[in-house]
């Protein structure tokens, strides 16, 4: 041990704040996981203690969430959490109603919405948070996204998706897609916001790439649970270099 480190105290915790990663077991695609991750590292950065948690179908609901993140899956993942979502939809409607900061992906994304209708026609009903449908399509929009955001700069992903999400009037866009296809092939919308739930369809994981987002969610649970927000010092080099290569990347 240096003997710097054996005199000097650690430095006391600010608080504990929760994670709560929505369904991982199905609904955890194209890295989706790390974005849970990124909230661990950087909720200890700004000097917070972070606690990491899970919710699969059946489990039981954990209290006391301070932040929820949920990621992508197939239709078939899907099918196996609707019903589950759907017994917890009054929890979680309470919860985004209070302003609970939450980060939805691709698939749940949709599901946070008021349907997902697949390219076969069956219909997945969502649990109307977001005023968002969905449509699934033949078409496949793929590839590296650029999103000129008002609250968080631009934001870089990644997309690959088949259901086309249109928005309502009870939403607003993330941003306006400045490369690739976003929400659908047609209104140049990204994501969507309300309350304090970001929506988007970027993979890649999102958060990585995107800190603002992240501490967005970070200091929106800290206000909400002590009543202020006392940033750290968090390492973002890293995190630059990923945002300079996915800048680059083509479509």
């Amino acid at each position: 041990m240096n003997p710097a480190e054996a005199t000097t105290p650690a430095r006391a915790s600010k608080g504990t704040i929760r994670v709560v990663q929505l369904y991982p077991r199905d609904m955890n695609i194209y890295g989706d996981w790390g974005n849970a991750l990124v909230l661990q590292r950087r909720i200890a950065w700004h000097g917070y203690t972070p606690e990491l948690l899970e919710y699969n179908v059946g489990d039981d609901w954990p209290e006391d969430a301070d932040i929820l993140v949920g990621g992508g899956g197939q239709d078939s993942g899907q099918l196996i959490i609707q019903d589950d979502l759907q017994t917890r939809a009054p929890v979680l409607t309470a919860l985004a109603e209070e302003g609970m900061p939450m980060l939805v992906i691709c698939g749940l994304y949709q599901l946070f919405g008021r349907f997902f209708k697949t390219h076969t026609g069956t219909e997945i009903p969502g649990i109307g948070i977001l005023d968002v449908e969905t449509r699934g399509t033949d078409e496949r929009l793929i590839g590296n996204v650029k999103v000129a955001t008002p609250e968080f700069g631009e934001v870089l992903g990644y997309e690959n998706h088949s259901g086309q999400t249109t928005l309502g009037p009870g939403v607003r866009p993330l941003g306006t897609v400045a490369k690739g296809r976003g929400n659908n092939s047609s209104d140049g919308h990204e994501g969507a916001r309300y309350r304090n739930v970001v929506a988007s369809y970027l993979h890649g994981s999102l958060l990585p790439k995107n800190p603002a987002i992240a501490d967005f969610l970070i200091r929106t649970a800290a206000e909400r649970k002590f009543g202020t927000f006392a940033p750290g010092e968090p390492d973002d080099h890293f995190a630059e270099l990923a945002r300079q290569h996915a800048a680059r990347r083509p479509r």
